[in-house]
């Protein structure tokens, strides 16, 4: 059946973009900004890929790229209009007639949660489950990708800063989010559920501190900071928007709050291990240096 995918340009979607593509699967490729992501695809694109014009803003431009599609793939960037759209573009899939729809939700989901960002997954979902469409959920854990935002600190200082204090944390790929999407898109056995994604191991800044000074062979430092004054820095000195910045305190916040442990979704659906924090360290030790 024809995937739809928004959130194409993302670092989840563009992963997933490539398995389909190995895998042969027709999908449509969603951008508000079309010929960007068909040079990011590389010029031609991929024969099974075909590239449309789709603004979430925009329900026409929806209607009319749904259009062929049963299968959604939905993982828009976090955004304080994330539920309007996500909505949106739940109910407008459901009545072009999308029959599965795969969304990229949080793992942070409980009401007692503080992090505001999972209430509006939480709040979407609800959409989802009452929309009568078959949905399949994945709550990934932090990206290892995202460690590559303390890069420049990591090149200035030496070191780099969180509020995470001890607390263990999970971590994920995404190219193992991007590979469990493509599973669950296109193994009818494994849609409609629940799926709650992370690595084997479950880790602390400080350690990720030690092993990126034994990695570039030189000492690399965890710097814990008060939440107010990691929220200040982020604002005015990172120029985060006031709603991120607040999202990067309270997810971190949340791993000092709710102990983390390892699932093994990822090892089920795809009959491996997921990949490792020391293989993704490795892998770019020359973007740290």
């Amino acid at each position: 059946m024809m995937i739809a995918i928004i959130g194409a340009t993302g670092t989840i979607g563009s992963e997933l973009l490539k398995r389909l593509s190995d895998l042969r699967v027709p999908a449509l490729a969603l951008s508000r900004e079309p010929e960007k992501l068909r040079a990011q695809l590389g010029g031609a694109g991929k024969p099974t890929i075909e590239v449309k014009a789709a603004d979430a803003s925009d329900p026409e431009s929806l209607r009319r790229a749904f259009v062929g599609a049963k299968q959604l793939f939905l993982a828009m960037s976090n955004s304080p209009r994330q539920i309007e759209y996500e909505v949106s573009i739940i109910r407008l899939a459901a009545e072009a007639g999308i029959e599965h729809i795969v969304k990229i939700s949080s793992p942070a989901y409980e009401e007692r949660s503080p992090v505001a960002v999972a209430g509006w997954h939480r709040d979407i979902e609800s959409v989802l489950n009452e929309s009568g469409v078959t949905r399949t959920v994945l709550r990934p854990y932090a990206f290892m990708q995202n460690l590559l935002r303390h890069v420049s600190t990591i090149k200035a200082q030496d070191a780099f800063f969180g509020v995470m204090g001890d607390a263990l944390c999970n971590f994920i790929d995404c190219r193992d989010i991007a590979d469990v999407a493509a599973e669950v898109l296109t193994n009818r056995e494994a849609a409609g559920r629940i799926y709650t994604l992370t690595g084997t191991e479950i880790y602390s800044y400080p350690q990720i501190a030690d092993k990126l000074s034994d990695l570039l062979g030189k000492t690399i430092r965890y710097i814990n900071m008060e939440p107010r004054t990691m929220l200040r820095n982020l604002i005015e000195q990172v120029k985060m928007p006031p709603w991120l910045a607040n999202h990067v305190v309270e997810i971190q916040t949340m791993s000092t709050l709710v102990p983390e442990r390892p699932t093994d979704d990822v090892k089920r659906l795809l009959g491996r291990e997921p990949r490792t924090l020391d293989g993704f360290l490795q892998e770019n030790a020359e973007i740290f240096r």
